[in-house]
């Protein structure tokens, strides 16, 4: 999309040698979201797990509040570009920084804000592969003393394109050149579950599950020639299509959109109310069974 310099993906290693940069803004967007064998799930801030300990010099990021639209129905809903930019500045975002998110639960917490912040035009983002987890598996230190930022001016620059509304996805249902990908459980996606108030996906929606993009082992992503084996499998390399991502509500659908975007894809847009806005409305049609294959 522009001129950048900091890949979309970094490793401890390089967050190590690059931790004490004036430039290197380090962001913890830990959000934990429990989910229930069956019923509805209730997100819960992260702002303690990152007290209790973070990388040095990290700063948190409230994303169920301070990047969230409040008045919206579903939680952490993109606000106005204005609310994000003040968000974002105070953390020390802005022109000539270069922002690495990790978070200590999901790691789509930390995607969830590498995309927002790109939504809102900012480039110089990446996320730290394995957050955490990976950063104390290499012996790395961890602190539990508060960070302060030193803020910066964020000038936000919407890309529209990165971003599907309820009505948008209902008036692309029969759009044969967007492929919408459901990145929920295959379970969920048939609509075996009862986690939002209806079941089923999307028509017309083929099942991706985030947990295939991740390496199981190790942590972190799988490799670019694993996910581009998913993703040409999935129909989801054929640039003449556009490609939208959905999950439960926004939050994993952006670590299928990361993973994309690394294997070239940097154009994917996410479905921001995702199943629970969907299912939230009994006019919106849902189907169960098995995935269809793109054509």
């Amino acid at each position: 999309m522009s001129n950048k310099s900091l890949p979309a993906l970094v490793d401890v290693a390089w967050l190590q040698s690059h931790l004490d940069d004036a430039d290197v803004v380090v962001v913890d967007a830990t959000t934990h979201l429990p989910i229930p064998k069956d019923g509805p799930y209730v997100p819960e801030s992260g702002r303690a797990t990152y007290e209790a300990e973070h990388i040095p010099g990290a700063l948190f990021a409230e994303l169920l509040t301070d990047f969230a639209d409040p008045d919206a129905e579903q939680a952490w809903t993109v606000p106005n570009s204005e609310r994000f930019a003040d968000a974002a500045g105070a953390l020390g975002i802005g022109p000539g920084a270069k922002v690495v998110v990790y978070d200590q639960s999901a790691g789509f917490w930390a995607t969830r804000l590498w995309w927002h912040l790109r939504l809102e035009g900012f480039d110089e983002v990446a996320v730290l592969d394995g957050g955490i987890a990976a950063w104390k598996a290499a012996d790395l230190p961890v602190t539990d003393t508060p960070s302060t930022a030193t803020p910066r001016e964020f000038i936000a620059a919407r890309r529209p394109e990165l971003l599907r509304s309820t009505e948008q996805i209902r008036a692309a249902l029969d759009d044969d050149s967007t492929i919408l990908v459901n990145v929920l459980d295959e379970p969920t996606y048939r609509g075996e579950t009862t986690t939002y108030a209806r079941n089923g996906h999307i028509p017309g929606s083929i099942n991706v599950p985030v947990a295939g993009v991740l390496n199981a082992e190790k942590g972190g992503f799988k490799s670019v020639a694993e996910l581009r084996e998913t993703f040409e499998a999935a129909g989801l390399l054929d640039t003449e299509k556009t490609i939208v991502t959905y999950c439960g509500g926004g939050i994993a659908a952006t670590g299928v959109a990361q993973a994309l975007s690394l294997v070239g894809r940097d154009d994917v847009a996410v479905y921001d109310g995702s199943m629970t806005a969907w299912a939230a409305d009994p006019e919106l049609p849902l189907v169960t069974g098995e995935s269809p294959r793109p054509s």
